[in-house]
């Protein structure tokens, strides 16, 4: 399959993904879109809204300009290449996290191992799915297994520190590429406008802060305004209805309470003034600092940072869960790591 074919296929089923986002019935979207209504059964923090912003999110890059676009910074794809079997273990904290990667070794003409996470593992299927309908030529390109990986030529695995550990025990013998947690932190100056706090908070709620681009730590100036926060997010309460999120936040806030912790509650979230990076669900951390300080911590925890975002040379508030096709996770770009295996 020439490469075109593939992005052709690819920007097809970007058409179907926003169909189904908003709910417009046809042969082909229909799966997804009783998935987007089912998925909470499964996993009760996959919600109508949240199942619904991954497929809008993804579909929106699914175009032909973009594809094309992402696709010529690595002209060797228009050559022949000999397929590798390239397994990916795929994450399941947020809907479709694992796509990028199944996306990434299709477009490259290569075969999927998909090991899919038990937390989401209906709607990657149902992609696959509507890919081979859109475009039969990648039915034997795609397989998934719930059975031990074997016979593939590389691999790719997302999960946390601990289970990145095992993953470079058991593919020791393989060429791979392993990713760990990551967060993301925002840079306020203090002079942001109301609409680009409320942006910030969509970094910070959008999939109740399990993604690892979610925002979890506030980099704030002296007397920053909590207040005028806390009006920019009151439109995000309707959060605290989850009950898993409730009952999160609730815990939380009763730690920090025994423990006798300053915090400010907004109802639904605490803000914690705190050094770490890392937050549990309904808690966001915030440390006072100048921009020169700010600087030297990012280069300190730059393997912890997945993005920044701020009102300035950043990724723009708001923008956070909207990657970019060539906003590769870990800084690591995917289609280099694919077009040098042996």
């Amino acid at each position: 399959m020439i490469l075109q074919r593939r992005v052709d296929a690819f920007a097809g089923l970007g058409d179907i993904m926003i169909q189904a986002a908003e709910g417009k019935s046809s042969d082909l979207s229909d799966g997804l879109i009783r998935l987007i209504y089912e998925s909470h059964r499964t996993n009760p923090w996959f919600t109508r809204e949240n199942v619904q912003l991954a497929l809008a999110s993804f579909g929106a890059e699914l175009n032909s300009a973009q594809l094309n676009k992402w696709v010529s910074l690595y002209p060797e794809l228009e050559n022949p290449r000999i397929p590798k079997r390239i397994a990916v273990v795929m994450a399941g904290n947020i809907p479709m996290v694992g796509f990028h990667d199944m996306l990434s070794v299709l477009i490259t003409g290569n075969n999927l191992i998909g090991k899919t996470s038990s937390k989401d593992d209906l709607i990657i299927k149902e992609l696959a799915s509507i890919l081979i309908r859109v475009e039969p030529g990648f039915a034997s390109l795609v397989t998934f297994t719930e059975e031990p990986l074997k016979d593939f030529d590389a691999v790719i695995a997302t999960g946390s520190d601990n289970t990145s550990r095992y993953f470079e025990y058991w593919f020791s013998r393989y060429q791979s590429l392993i990713r760990k947690n990551r967060t993301g932190i925002a840079l306020l100056s203090g002079n942001e406008s109301s609409r680009q706090m409320a942006d910030l908070g969509s970094d910070v709620f959008s999939y109740f802060g399990l993604g690892c681009r979610n925002v979890t730590k506030l980099f704030l100036p002296d007397n920053f305004n909590f207040e005028k926060l806390r009006l920019s997010w009151s439109g995000f309460s309707k959060i605290g209805e989850n009950v898993k999120y409730r009952n999160n936040y609730e815990h939380n806030k009763a730690v920090a309470i025994i423990n006798r912790e300053e915090f400010h509650d907004f109802g639904f979230v605490l803000l914690k003034e705190d050094m770490a990076l890392f937050t549990p669900v309904g808690v966001v951390n915030y440390e006072f600092i100048s921009e020169e300080r700010f600087g030297d911590t990012v280069r300190r925890n730059e393997d912890k940072i997945q993005v920044i975002v701020s009102g300035g040379k950043h990724t723009c508030f708001g923008s956070a869960q909207k990657p970019k096709l060539w906003d590769y996770s870990d800084g690591i770009d995917t289609i280099e790591f694919l077009l040098k295996i042996n």
